[in-house]
């Protein structure tokens, strides 16, 4: 049975859902029109080609800030539900789909990538259907990367991760888990041993609070790899407004635990996606907004409020922490997700030129300047972005790869 959501896209001619508010671009109108046509397998070719993530961004994409937010229906208050439709469409792709040489450009060219998350499996798809042996490579045992290690299984079901990585196996996409580079292999040596090397690594290294007692805390990546192996207690406090943050707290609250994001500044300034607060709020997490942590203690974190300020010369409004206000909030267990930087100590004993804050300066399809066939993407341009964020700079860099190759 079709979908009515699908009957009520208009097929614009200039599509704002696709052309302004999708990273990659999705071909939203020929798609529907295709799934209106009954030609579902032709319209999911269509989709996995431009994304080979589809099946996964339709359930994971911010769909507030992308498709669904820049529908011209949004002036009826009546978005089209793309999202929905997309995910039938890829998701039944995806499970009977095999990779495919399309092309014998890169024929003979083998490729290093580094990090089986976003990026990683985008990549592989392409470059392999270009023409290339691939190598993945990831420090962790499986693929996935945050789709497996990061995303709780309530949002996204491990199944994707392993149809890329039956898809792989059979399409003959070498896999090389727990190595880590830098430790077990420097980028160096790939370098040296592939035509291109793709770092794709998610960002993993947790940022600080810089407060004392900090230590007494749990970062929510390592808790969201494995949540069994923490004690939580009956009290927990998660750290930050990001998506991070609301998945720690809704995998909290399943662990039995009483949970409370605190956050420094109000909810309009949470840089999670608006849907997953909201979903938080239906699971029983609490907030408490203009909240900033000053110290942990054993049993609980000391608190000041917070307040928004304008500056006299009219520019961006700043949140300051006002003395004397300050509380202890008692809890068992303290989790900080404030923001994640990729690990650049691969870069070390390289000729790669890094700007002042210690990124890797690249072109604009991401080429490292300074090592001649070595590329960045995802993480290690954007920071800690969305997962269709980091396809298309995968993407972009791919494209890169196949024009200097």
């Amino acid at each position: 049975m079709i979908n009515n959501e699908a009957l009520r896209c208009l097929l614009c001619k200039k599509p704002k859902c696709a052309l302004q508010g999708c990273p990659v671009q999705t071909p939203v109108p020929e798609c529907i029109l295709l799934y209106r046509e009954g030609k579902v397998e032709e319209a999911g070719e269509m989709l996995f080609r431009n994304n080979p993530l589809s099946a996964v961004t339709s359930l994971v994409c911010d769909w507030k800030q992308f498709c669904y937010g820049h529908c011209v229906l949004n002036v009826k208050q009546a978005p089209v539900r793309w999202y929905e439709i997309e995910q039938e469409i890829s998701g039944a792709y995806l499970f009977k789909h095999q990779l495919q040489r399309r092309s014998s450009e890169m024929e003979g060219r083998c490729i290093a990538i580094v990090g089986a998350g976003p990026v990683g499996l985008s990549a592989a798809v392409w470059l392999y259907e270009a023409g290339a042996d691939i190598t993945l490579i990831d420090a962790n045992p499986r693929m996935g990367g945050v789709l497996r290690y990061g995303i709780p299984a309530f949002r996204l079901d491990k199944k994707y991760c392993d149809a890329f990585e039956d898809m792989f196996e059979k399409a003959g996409i070498t896999f090389k888990g727990s190595v880590e580079v830098g430790h077990d292999v420097t980028l160096a040596q790939l370098s040296a041993s592939y035509d291109a090397v793709l770092l794709g690594a998610g960002a993993e290294n947790p940022a600080t609070l810089h407060i004392p007692g900090e230590e007494k805390s749990v970062q929510a990546l390592p808790f969201l790899k494995d949540p069994s192996a923490f004690e939580l207690g009956k009290k927990v406090i998660v750290i930050g407004g990001g998506n991070v943050a609301m998945d720690a707290c809704r995998t909290a609250v399943r662990q039995g635990a009483e949970t409370w994001i605190y956050y420094r500044k109000t909810f309009e300034n949470m840089p999670a996606n608006p849907l997953e607060v909201e979903e938080a709020k239906a699971d029983g997490v609490q907030f408490r907004i203009f909240q900033a942590p000053v110290e942990v203690k054993e049993g609980g974190v000391v608190f000041c409020d917070c307040e928004n300020v304008q500056p006299e010369d009219g520019g961006r409004v700043v949140t300051r922490i006002i003395e004397g206000t300050e509380h202890f909030v008692e809890c068992d267990t303290l989790l900080t997700a404030i923001s994640e930087t990729p690990d650049f100590r691969m870069f070390k004993d390289t000729p790669a030129v890094m700007n002042e804050w210690g990124w890797p300066v690249t072109s604009e399809g991401g080429k490292v300047e300074g090592l001649g066939n070595v590329w960045v993407a995802g993480d290690f341009i954007l920071g800690p972005k969305t997962v269709v964020e980091a396809v298309a700079s995968a993407r972009s860099a791919v494209n890169d790869i196949i024009a200097s190759l």
